[in-house]
């Protein structure tokens, strides 16, 4: 008999700061590290629904007619830089699992914890 519990999703969404001094490389490779091994514990752990980094273009669109801007904007105090979709029970889970995120013990990435509230099928 399986004693699996019903998850939920939520989705850790990674704002970074763009007050500071930019990391130097070296500070860079280490924090990547830190980040892989944070990502590879939380697939072991069968908890990762998706994970991935968005890059630095794009495109807002908004208003009637969508008007297109340029974006994110770069002037921004906090740019949303990835997202990771965890399946966890609670949100007290997926809050624990966000307290590991390495970009928090810098002080400059904050991390957004949202449950995904799935939509009836279309």
């Amino acid at each position: 008999m399986s004693t699996a519990t019903k998850s939920s999703q939520f989705l850790l969404i990674f704002r970074h700061s763009a007050a500071g001094p930019e990391p130097t490389p070296q500070e860079m490779e280490q924090l990547l590290q830190k980040w892989m091994a944070w990502l590879k514990s939380v697939k072991a752990s069968g908890q990762l629904a998706g994970v991935n980094r968005l890059q630095e273009t794009g495109n807002v669109l908004r208003g009637p007619g969508a008007t297109v801007t340029d974006g994110p904007y770069v002037e921004a105090k906090e740019i949303v830089g990835g997202y990771l979709l965890l399946n966890a029970p609670d949100l007290a889970a997926a809050n624990a699992v966000a307290r590991g995120c390495p970009g928090l013990a810098l002080n400059r990435t904050i991390v957004e914890v949202r449950p995904v509230q799935p939509l009836p099928a279309v």
